[in-house]
């Protein structure tokens, strides 16, 4: 699916924007307490096709990784993958009922660097954000994240605080026990995330 959430009257859709290169055991978990915490319908991977600050990611390409994310949705009804033109998070979170980040993204949809360094322009796009829905990851401090309005805190175990999908494909010692078993699949078939110079010599799908 590519654009706008689709969508039936009177569901509740999250918006969980990403590059889930690769999907872990904790972007399933903080999906799931998305949709438990704001009793959303859905939930979609939105993906972009640019994502900013990652526009040199080429391994695996766009269309292997939206692959098997479909592989990962394709046995949850609740979730879907969505591909967005869109870059910034209130960009691609227009339409929906719910945005869903961890700590460092959110942090990140507060720096006016991103914005071209013009604070304005920050506040006027994070204004535009539906409810935000917010992971806590590894030991961040984010005493006082729920009294900001519209923001809620993700109750997230203690367990997937640490996941860290550039921890896997950096090849830390017991990294690869995050993947989720579709992604841990496509890495045994195409070395993808274990051996990325191997996935280009063998050949890879060209990008959507």
């Amino acid at each position: 699916m590519t654009g706008r959430p689709v969508r039936d009257p009177g569901l509740r859709i999250g918006c969980y924007p990403g590059s889930f290169n690769p999907p872990t055991v904790a972007h399933l978990a903080v999906a799931e307490a998305a949709v438990a915490a704001a009793e959303l319908d859905r939930v979609d991977w939105v993906v972009s096709r640019s994502a900013l600050g990652k526009e040199g990611v080429a391994v695996p390409t766009l269309a292997d990784r939206l692959a098997v994310l479909r592989e990962v949705a394709a046995s949850r009804p609740w979730l879907g993958v969505v591909l967005s033109e869109h870059r910034l998070v209130a960009d691609l979170a227009a339409g929906y009922d719910a945005v869903v980040m961890g700590a460092d993204k959110w942090r990140q949809v507060n720096d006016a660097a991103w914005y071209g360094d013009d604070p304005a322009t920050r506040d006027a796009a994070v204004a535009r954000l539906p409810l935000v829905l917010v992971a806590p990851r590894a030991d961040d401090d984010l005493a006082g994240l729920e009294r900001l309005e519209g923001v809620r805190l993700l109750p997230v175990g203690e367990d997937h605080r640490p996941v860290s999908a550039s921890a896997i494909r950096d090849g830390e010692p017991g990294a690869r026990a995050w993947l989720l078993p579709e992604a841990a699949g496509f890495d045994a078939r195409t070395h993808a995330w274990s051996d990325p110079a191997r996935y280009r010599s063998e050949g890879a799908q060209p990008s959507l």
